[in-house]
């Protein structure tokens, strides 16, 4: 494997591992809090006087829930990002997956209609977007899959 294709693993790792502790840290941040804050939390953009009201438990169950996600995900992808920095080729999808697919979701349902702020939200998409364009065609000129050698 040539230098810089090392070096794009190296900063894809970096990216990803960025991404990783913001998302385990805003998944033990939702479920740390009340469900308005929690909302207003990850619904940044929206004046949090308008989610504040009173839950029903069943919707702080799924806040929770959704909380457990961030927080798993992101502990993945934190290992993903050690494996990437490895050069495993195998932890280059599984965690451009597990990362990429949670932000699709993000992307689709919180950013286009504007309800999320520029930092951290978009950025976020940002990086893992650029982790994955940096990663994927790494991947695809090692075909064979084994890890990268410097």
């Amino acid at each position: 494997m040539t230098g810089t294709r090392m070096i794009a693993l190296k900063a894809a790792a970096i990216l990803w591992g960025i991404w990783g502790l913001v998302h385990a840290f805003a998944g033990v941040m939702t479920i740390a809090q009340p469900a308005p804050q929690g909302f207003a939390a990850i619904a940044d953009a929206v004046d949090p006087a308008l989610l504040a009201a009173e839950y029903h438990a069943a919707v702080a169950g799924v806040l929770n829930q959704h909380g457990f996600n961030l927080l798993w995900i992101g502990l993945a992808t934190l290992g993903g990002a050690l494996f990437i920095w490895r050069g495993n080729m195998t932890a280059i999808w599984v965690t451009a997956m597990v990362g990429g697919l949670a932000d699709v979701g993000y992307f689709l349902f919180l950013d286009l209609p504007g309800f999320v702020t520029f930092v951290p939200g978009t950025v976020m998409t940002m990086i893992s977007a650029s982790a994955i364009v940096l990663s994927v065609p790494v991947r695809l000129r090692n075909r064979n899959g084994s890890a990268a050698r410097p």
